[in-house]
């Protein structure tokens, strides 16, 4: 490196004045260019938690911000994002429940057991670890953000007189906003957590949510199950937000019991029945004749029983959009079909176009490639350091002009007070072939005496030339713009 370095710097030596100036303010601008493109280049990126993040909470995070589009940069264990969005995904993230807490499994739990742990000790640890691997394998259900679960274990009783107690299980989850969790998903929640804990009933499941309610495995229709499969084939067919649907289910009080009994002719009139009744004044006689005639029929019993909690009366309400223009008949009827209304009970469907205030959700938008990414992530340092370097190109010249014009004043008035004893001869000989300018500049800080006697000895010409650059009182060290262009 030093003997690459060696060539340039004899030739700098070795150059005027003027060239070293440039030269100099030249690596200036250049190191300055450099320092602030790296400046503008730094990773100004922050860590998103204070606190590190498990491997199942990182991998939830980063999800998560893939599915939003926001670029970020994982670590080990913590995820960094730009400093201006840190609060904003924060609040995002927590709006949305992510992540989780963190529930410590079979693998983690047990990974502690000695052998001296407790028989008590174990069987607690053992019941906990397998409620948290129930309670991880409801979160990935659709319609369920978290869950946890309480497992109460299977007891035969201490004492004679005490009862036997089965298996026993509490589970609360937190549905997703907007969702209600269906009757055949409940019941699957029952079935699951059974499955999963030996010696346990699915009916001794108890399933609540954040409210505190119970949610009902059984039952026959279920009105979010008719909302939700009415929503979606509307969304499907009219795109989304074009329509909103509404199912009410009025469920039976009480035990109805309905016995019909039909006959139907096998020809004619099922029976017919005849009366003759006669008097004759004459004969002083009454005679009555009555005749009743049964052809026979088809007889045919119908017993219906409705159980209490049954569907008494289903009503379907779908607001449309007003600004779609779409065919209110057909949706009508689309809506009958799919949510199955039977009129003989009573239900009813009431389609409607209303204005909407809110807009339509938007779609969700394409993930760019990793390419675009990348590149928009370096597109502002680099425009920076393009701005940074035409700067520097227009600005080097006038920079590094000022500069030698300021150390050549320096170094003819430091020159000029060394020959102020010198002879007025010597001083003409030494400025032999220099430019007025220089000669002005020189003569300038000599004695009025010396600067007479060296003038003298110039030619009228050229003495008139450095007379008027001596004229100057205060002459500027920005050079004039001719010579700036001229170079």
């Amino acid at each position: 490196m030093t003997q690459a370095l060696a060539p340039l710097v004899a030739r700098l030596r070795t150059s005027s004045p003027r060239a070293r100036v440039l030269a100099g303010g030249f690596a200036v601008v250049l190191i300055a260019v450099v320092a602030i493109g790296l400046a503008a280049s730094r990773d100004t990126r922050v860590t998103l938690f204070a606190t590190p993040l498990r491997a199942e909470q990182l991998a939830e995070v980063e999800q998560r911000l893939a599915a939003w589009n926001v670029p970020h940069a994982a670590t080990s264990d913590n995820v960094l994002v730009d400093r201006a969005k840190h609060g904003e995904l924060l609040l995002r993230l927590a709006l949305a429940g992510v992540p989780h807490a963190h529930l410590a499994g079979s693998d983690e739990t047990l990974a502690h057991v000695g052998a001296l742990t407790p028989q008590t000790v174990l069987e607690a640890q053992t019941r906990d670890a397998l409620a948290a691997d129930l309670a991880l394998g409801l979160r990935g259900l659709d319609g369920v953000v978290d869950a946890r679960i309480i497992i109460a274990p299977s007891s035969a009783g201490v004492y004679a007189d005490e009862p036997r107690r089965d298996a026993s299980a509490g589970v609360r989850v937190t549905p997703t906003p907007g969702t209600h969790l269906s009757a055949r998903t409940v019941a699957g929640i029952k079935a699951f957590v059974a499955g999963g804990v030996p010696g346990l009933d699915a009916d001794r499941v108890t399933v609540l949510d954040d409210r505190g309610l119970v949610l009902d495995g059984d039952g026959g229709d279920d009105a979010s199950d008719v909302q939700i499969a009415l929503q979606s084939a509307l969304d499907t067919a009219f795109g989304i937000g074009a329509t909103i649907v509404r199912v009410h289910r009025e469920p039976l009080g009480e035990r109805r019991d309905v016995h019909d009994v039909h006959r139907t002719a096998l020809g004619g009139n099922v029976a017919r029945a005849s009366s003759d009744e006669r008097y004759a004044s004459g004969a002083k006689r009454y005679s009555k004749t009555s005749a009743t005639e049964d052809r026979g029929s088809d007889t045919r019993e119908e017993h219906r029983v409705a159980a209490p909690g049954a569907t008494a009366r289903l009503t379907v309400a779908v607001f449309v959009d007003d600004a779609r223009g779409l065919d209110l008949v057909k949706i009508r009827a689309l809506a009958a079909a799919a949510a199955g209304i039977r009129p003989d009970r009573g239900d009813a469907v009431s389609v409607e176009a209303v204005a909407f205030t809110g807009s339509p959700p938007a779609a969700r938008s394409a993930t760019a490639p990793g390419w675009v990414l990348a590149f928009a992530s370096v597109l502002p340092q680099a425009l920076t350091a393009v701005a940074l370097v035409a700067v520097a190109a227009f600005t080097a010249r006038p920079i590094a002009a000022v500069a030698a014009r300021a150390i050549e004043s320096a170094s003819l008035r430091s020159a000029a007070r060394d020959v102020a004893a010198i002879p007025p001869d010597r001083v003409r000989g030494a400025l032999e072939g220099e430019p007025p300018h220089v000669a002005a500049a020189l003569i300038s800080g000599l004695p009025a005496a010396t600067a007479a006697a060296v003038l003298e000895l110039y030619a009228p010409d050229e003495r008139a030339c450095i007379v008027r650059r001596l004229a100057r009182a205060n002459p500027s060290l920005l050079p004039r713009p001719e010579e700036l262009i001229g170079g």
